[in-house]
């Protein structure tokens, strides 16, 4: 259940370089009248208009000779010193100095090209973005990243990275974009990230594990994606310190358990929620019954027991709810025709009784007769601990996660 939203993300900062592309194109065709008229001093003028786009040079130049395989020809004709006429390379006034012209972007994506990223990229300290999708880019980041502090956006995401969670981003003052997901990169998720001014996070399909930060203290985020890790644990009540700004939360296949805590429903402006192919049980929080804005609900293929609450099944923008593949007994009120209210859904493999495509008895009793109270369920802090789901809670068969997983940004 992909939301659209996120596809169709506008990044500020590539509106703001367009205008400054626009900007500069203008002031590049006067230049160019004035040279045609003026070529007898072309010999007098230096290599470079400023130091800026020397060092430019001297980055991207490094970056070519790491490069080993670029089978669209992106960088062929990254060669002599008008850097700005790169492939990929974006030039703009700076924010400081409208009179000269500075690397303010690169953006490969789709370019499949394959090498890494060496450590001179640290000397295009006016980039505001870098798009780099869906390439074959691999090792670590550097550490001279920590220099690019105009630095609004960065998507490395479908490359080939490894290592552990690149803290190097966490040092960059003007992020507010980032998305490093579809890497190898692996071990736990600082709690610094969370505290960034980061707009969007996606950290999806990676190795990242342990379990969720327990300590969010408050995230400008309005779009975060854990999906597809092995971070495991239970959602910390702190996730409520997003409710501010969080409109997207994925945590689709992250080996979460536990019971899903009430303080979701704080959230108030939350519009698509996702918690799918996880081990999550016990009820749900009625505190949802307070998400006006929400419009896409995925609870399936958990153990989630106890009754459908009419309050969701009402609320006001729900246009997709799917909680199949549960144990859950019994739909208040409307929630047995959701059909009527303009609601999709699915409500397959679950223990309603006179529903089409249900449990067997057997499965549902299983489960049934050992209803979790969530009061007095202790979430542990490590994978393994009493975090974990209780045995005679896992009836033998039960699929645990879906045979496939919805197309989109996770």
């Amino acid at each position: 259940m992909a939301s659209t939203l996120s596809s169709s993300f506008i990044s500020p900062a590539l509106i703001i370089l367009l205008v400054y592309l626009s900007s500069s194109s203008n002031n590049l065709a006067a230049k160019h009248t004035y040279s045609a008229s003026h070529h007898h001093r072309h010999h007098n003028r230096p290599p470079f208009q400023n130091p800026k786009l020397q060092q430019a040079y001297n980055a991207l130049q490094a970056w070519k000779r790491v490069i080993y395989s670029d089978p669209y020809n992106f960088t062929s004709n990254w060669v002599g010193h008008e850097v700005c006429n790169y492939t990929g390379v974006f030039c703009a006034p700076p924010p400081n100095d409208k009179k000269i012209r500075v690397v303010a972007g690169i953006d490969l994506n789709g370019a499949d090209i394959a090498g890494f990223l060496p450590d001179e990229l640290g000397l295009l300290s006016d980039l505001a973005l870098i798009h780099l999708n869906s390439n074959r880019f691999c090792g670590i980041l550097p550490q001279t990243l920590a220099n690019l502090s105009q630095l609004f956006e960065l998507d490395l995401s479908n490359n080939r990275f490894v290592g552990p969670f690149p803290y190097v981003v966490l040092s960059l003052p003007s992020l507010q974009y980032l998305d490093i997901r579809y890497n190898e990169f692996e071990g736990p998720l600082p709690p610094q990230l969370f505290s960034k001014n980061l707009d969007a996070i996606f950290v999806n399909n990676n190795r990242f594990s342990n379990v969720i930060p327990s300590n969010f203290v408050g995230s400008s985020a309005s779009v975060v994606v854990f999906a597809n890790n092995k971070l495991g644990g239970c959602l910390p009540p702190s996730i409520s310190n997003f409710a501010n700004t969080l409109e997207e939360l994925l945590l689709i296949n992250t080996s979460l358990s536990g019971c899903l805590p009430p303080e979701v429903g704080y959230l108030y402006k939350l519009k698509v929620l996702d918690v799918s192919n996880n081990n999550l049980v016990g009820p749900i929080p009625y505190s949802l019954a307070g998400l006006a804005h929400l419009e896409q609900l995925n609870l399936a293929h958990n153990m989630m027991t106890g009754i459908i609450p009419m309050g969701v099944c009402i609320l006001p923008n729900l246009a997709n709810f799917t909680f199949s593949y549960n144990f859950f007994c019994e739909e208040e009120g409307i929630c047995q025709n959701l059909t009527s209210n303009g609601i999709a859904f699915d409500d397959r493999r679950n223990c309603l009784p006179e529903k089409p495509n249900q449990r067997s008895q057997k499965e549902c009793r299983g489960v049934l007769e050992h209803p979790v109270d969530c009061f007095h369920y202790h979430c542990g802090g490590v994978r393994g601990s009493s975090a974990a789901v209780p045995p005679a809670m896992i009836p033998a068969g039960t699929p645990l996660s879906s045979p496939a997983m919805a197309p989109g940004y996770v």
